[in-house]
């Protein structure tokens, strides 16, 4: 079973999440919103499939990276995602959350062994009919 498939995002803490964003935008170039910028992609298995890739900052006191005191959070693609867990768990892999749904994807959180937090994402373009909620 393929497991990770690729890089979802890049997401970290900065004093000044506008500030962070204009200044990639300005020096670097990066095409940001508000949360940061997008990258967009092809398959290279599948060329006709698109994927994207996220670069997002974060204000130094969100709650989204806890339990993790680390200062940044890595967004992995993978592939079924209930699997996987189910896995992680068999192997004693900290579990943070359930999984959750949303209207791009599904979404779990786990801890290494140093303590980062890990977000996997099943992207819905690589979701299955079947799996899709109604």
């Amino acid at each position: 079973m393929k497991k990770v498939t690729g890089l979802g995002g890049v997401f970290f803490k900065c004093d000044n999440p506008q500030g962070m964003n204009e200044w990639y935008a300005k020096n670097l170039g990066l095409a940001t919103t508000e949360y940061g910028a997008t990258f967009e992609w092809r398959q290279a298995d599948n060329p006709s499939k698109k994927g994207s890739t996220a670069w997002c900052t974060f204000p130094q006191d969100t709650g989204y990276f806890n339990p993790s005191a680390k200062p940044f959070m890595i967004n992995y693609r993978v592939e079924n995602i209930a699997v996987l867990v189910e896995e992680l768990k068999k192997n004693n892999v900290t579990i943070i959350d359930e999984i959750a749904e949303y209207e791009y994807g599904k979404f779990v959180h786990v801890l290494d062994p140093e303590g980062n937090i890990i977000e996997l994402w099943e992207p819905k373009d690589d979701l299955d009919q079947d799996n899709v909620a109604g």
